[in-house]
């Protein structure tokens, strides 16, 4: 009788602290008439605006993929954080699709609906994965430890028009990775102090392994330890760049660090295989790749990429510090190359907000970054006018290919990589005032630098993107 007594408060604890479905919105798998995205800003303002605000559909950086090709149907399948209409100013977690055979694009879908709470905050952007049965995966962000991140699948394969919910858990900037035979891998962060980054696996996505904690770096005196992520897999390798927060400042973000699993995240090594044991603790250890922290700089990491034979490629962005305007001090976009013998270093250009972010693709030997280095209309704001960068020699020099924007009404940014892009949907990004609340709307482009306008208001379940600067 005993026994029984104790594993019916067993059951009734474990109910109790499962988190409940999130409660059903008539707007969920609803269709919305076109592509309207996220204005928010973060709420701390400074002499030269907002630290960040603006047009945020496609933010963050840290939520991967946003966008995933699949070449079996010719479909780009992206995902961003949208809004119901002008003036209304909460989020939905938005999925659209993309046909490269007609070059047309199809209604968007609500996925997860967040007027219930009127949250706003597109921390709570998803991120999207196709599985091998075709099937659309999206993980909604969760925020902190308190707002859980939730993860949906399509009803039917390749196909937007319908998700059901999954199952949800701790869950901050998602980066979610699918192996045919592994299955899923999931980066992310807990807010455990502060910002820690950890892992887990599931073989369907409805099972998950225990949380595994990558870092948490702490020297002497610090009380708090804080870090940011940028993953990126290929086939069964996993690879995760790094900075850390000074005492879990998230303003303070420095230093580059390395790791990298080649047996799905069985074991874990430097970048040339040196063992590590996770999670990793003391500020110089063997993943150390730069050190920004004894420059007094930071370290804001935009993406991660791999190269021909499968080294890895880091784009980042240094400053003097978190500030906003000109006492944040000249902001560098760099790439770190490790050739298989060694890191190569190249700074290319400059930027004028610490958050303006893009990307990077490795495709042979000639490299494309894509980013908002050119100021924009909104001169001190975060984004800017996107501007090409190519590299014809595995990142060791590069040269400005040109503009895809200019003469923009509002800043552009937060230019994303879709999951094996195809040449007609190669990068997307949003526009925004950060200065004043503005529409956000939603661009892509193709490879040779075609840009399009996803359209704001759709009166057809499929319509033609806007040509922007193709003549």
């Amino acid at each position: 009788m005993k026994n029984l007594l104790n594993l019916i408060l067993v059951f009734l604890a474990l109910s109790a602290s499962a988190a409940p479905k999130p409660k059903s919105l008539p707007h969920e798998n609803q269709t919305v008439d076109g592509y309207r995205g996220i204005w928010f800003t973060l709420g701390q303002p400074q002499e030269y605006g907002d630290k960040y605000s603006g047009g945020l559909a496609s933010y963050t950086m840290k939520h991967i993929p946003m966008a995933v090709y699949a070449e079996e149907v010719n479909k780009t399948f992206f995902v961003y954080g949208g809004t119901p209409q002008d003036g209304e100013l909460y989020l939905q977690c938005m999925i659209g699709c993309y046909d490269h055979n007609t070059g047309m694009l199809q209604k968007p879908r609500v996925v997860f609906d967040k007027g219930q709470n009127g949250e706003l905050d597109p921390h709570d952007n998803p991120t999207v994965q196709l599985d091998k049965d075709g099937h659309v995966w999206v993980f909604v962000a969760g925020r902190g430890n308190k707002r859980n991140g939730v993860r949906f699948r399509s009803t039917k394969p390749y196909d937007i028009t319908s998700f059901k919910y999954i199952n949800e858990g701790i869950m901050a900037y998602p980066q979610i990775h699918y192996n045919d035979e592994e299955g899923f891998f999931l980066f992310f962060t807990r807010y455990d102090g502060r910002r820690q980054i950890f892992f887990q696996k599931s073989k369907d996505g409805k099972k998950w392994t225990e949380y595994q904690k990558i870092a948490a770096i702490m020297e002497e005196g610090d009380t708090k330890a804080g870090h940011y992520q940028i993953t990126n897999a290929r086939g069964k390798k996993l690879v995760s760049a790094f900075n850390r927060h000074l005492n879990g400042n998230v303003d303070t973000r420095t230093n580059v660090y390395f790791i990298q699993s080649e047996d799905w995240g069985e074991t874990w090594t430097t970048v040339d295989g040196k063992q590590l044991e996770l999670p990793l603790t003391e500020l110089y250890n063997d993943a150390l790749v730069r050190d920004y922290q004894s420059m007094g700089r930071n370290c804001y990491i935009k993406d991660v990429n791999f190269d021909k034979d499968g080294n890895p490629v880091i784009l980042y962005l240094t400053s003097d510090n978190h500030i906003t305007g000109p006492k944040g001090g000249e902001r560098k976009w760099h790439t770190l190359h490790w050739t298989g013998k060694e890191w190569v270093e190249s700074q290319f250009t400059s930027s004028t907000h610490c958050y303006d972010s893009g990307s990077i693709w490795t495709d042979g030997k000639e490299w494309n970054v894509i980013i908002p280095s050119d100021a924009g209309p909104q001169y001190w704001g975060a984004g800017g006018e996107i501007v090409r960068w190519v590299s014809k020699n595995e990142g060791k020099t590069w040269k400005r290919a040109g503009n895809l924007t200019s003469g923009s009404e509002n800043n552009q940014g937060y230019v994303r990589r879709p999951q094996d892009a195809a040449e007609g949907f190669y990068a997307f990004w949003s526009d925004g005032n950060p200065d004043k609340v503005s529409p956000c709307r939603l661009y892509f482009c193709t490879k040779d630098g075609k840009v399009f306008r996803m359209p704001y208001h759709m009166d057809a379940e499929w319509c033609a993107p806007e040509p922007v600067n193709v003549k």
